[in-house]
This record gives structure tokens, C-alpha cells and sequence, in this order.
């Protein structure tokens, strides 16, 4: 009787170890699952298109650019109307870059801010604080004049106003641009701005902005927007 105790004993001891040691497999095999998961590697951030542009790259950039954007007609939608303008190919900087600013939809949403009658409308900027937004992440950048290509301000020539910051080379601000109203042109400013481009259709609607009412600087009284630069054949 006592042998048969100590045997049921025996057999209960051996069970109990066997669930000792099974659980401790068990919590070994799902710690090792645990630890052999990959890890999650940091998502890079997609790099810019396009670099910053600045006095020291911008030159360069548009040369290479309109290497390969051979693009030369553009249309300005507006409420008035459509405007369409075909760009110089020996300007080439100054049409690189109106191709590029419009492929970057920096055009979208301004405005022509000055309106001077019987003379010229100016376009390409606005008082739309993500206007500046996106000029900063297009770049600052400055073109030098290309006034010997014997173009003339002649009515319907685009041209590229002077920057504000005041230089000995008239450099030009490339965010902004104007076309000549007046009748018989403005041709004492052919050594003064670049003139890169002229309108092919639209006059009509340059003559209905022309008119518009403006404050003492020249600023429409009601905004006329750009809606859109597209890129045409």
C-alpha cells in the first residue's frame, strides 16, 4: 500500500514538472517572437524638385532648363478674358523662366496690381500672404537685362520691370512682368527692361484692364485676378 503512495506520488511530481517546464517554453518562444521583429525604419522625406534658386545658382539653372522646356506660348486666364503670348526663344533666361514659374503655378492667383491707363498693365504679384510662401520656396533670384536682342516696347511687347533693389545693372525682378497698352508703344524703355515676349491674342481684354478704376498708386480699386497661366501649342 505504501509502495503504491509513493509511486502516485512520483507520477504527480513528474506531471507538475512537465507544466512547469511547458510554460516555460511557451513564454521563451513568444519573447523570442517578440524580439526577432524587424524594425521600423524612418520614412526619408522626399527630396525638392527643384533647388532654392539664388543670385549664385539661378543663371545656371535656367540654362539648363530651357535645354529641355522648349515650351514658348503661354495663355493668362482671366475674368476680362484670355491674354496669349508667345515668348521669346533669344530671351531664352527670361522665357526659361516664365515656363518655369508657370510650371510651378506661382502665376495662379495674382493679380494685375498696376494699371496705369492709355500705357501699360503690370501682373504677377499680389498682397495674398501665400503669395511670399511661395516665393520663398521658389528662391531669390534676380535676371540681368538681355536689352540688345533687338526687341521694342512696341503696343502688346512683354517686358520685365525693374527690381526694387537698387543696382547698377538694372536687374530685373523675375516674378513680375507688364505689357505695353499704349498705342504707338514705349519704345524709350527698350534700353531700360527686357522685353521678352509679345501678346498674339487678347489685346482686346489688355484694353478692358487698362481701363479699370485705380487708387492714386495705380492699384486696381477692384483686385483683376490671374487666374491661371497655362502653357499652350
Amino acid at each position: 500500500m505504501k509502495r503504491s503512495l509513493f509511486v502516485i506520488l512520483i507520477l504527480l511530481l513528474w506531471n507538475c514538472e512537465d507544466k512547469s517546464s511547458s510554460k516555460q517554453t511557451d513564454n521563451t518562444t513568444v519573447k523570442d517572437s517578440i524580439v526577432n521583429k524587424p524594425k521600423a525604419t524612418a520614412e526619408k522625406k522626399p527630396e525638392p524638385m527643384f533647388p532654392p534658386l539664388t543670385d549664385n545658382n539661378a543663371m545656371d539653372f535656367f540654362l539648363n532648363y530651357e535645354k529641355e522646356h522648349k515650351e514658348n506660348k503661354i495663355r493668362i486666364v482671366t475674368d476680362f478674358g484670355n491674354i496669349d503670348i508667345l515668348l521669346y526663344d533669344k530671351t531664352k533666361f527670361h522665357r526659361a523662366n516664365f515656363i518655369y514659374l508657370t510650371k510651378r503655378k506661382y502665376f495662379d492667383g495674382t493679380q494685375f496690381y498696376r494699371v496705369v491707363k492709355d500705357f501699360v498693365i503690370q501682373g504677377g504679384s499680389s498682397d495674398d500672404v501665400n503669395l511670399y510662401k511661395k516665393r520663398r520656396k521658389i528662391g531669390r533670384y534676380l535676371l540681368p537685362p538681355d536689352t540688345k536682342r533687338g526687341y521694342t516696347h512696341k503696343r502688346g511687347a512683354v517686358s520685365m520691370p525693374s527690381s526694387e533693389i537698387e543696382n547698377a545693372y538694372k536687374l530685373a525682378s523675375p516674378f513680375q512682368f507688364f505689357i505695353i497698352q499704349r498705342p504707338d508703344g514705349a519704345t524709350y524703355l527698350d534700353k531700360e527692361y527686357t522685353v521678352f515676349g509679345e501678346v498674339i491674342s487678347g489685346m482686346d481684354v489688355v484694353d478692358k484692364i487698362n481701363i479699370v478704376k485705380t487708387d492714386d498708386g495705380d492699384w486696381p480699386l477692384n483686385n483683376v485676378y490671374i487666374r491661371t497661366v497655362e502653357i499652350i501649342k
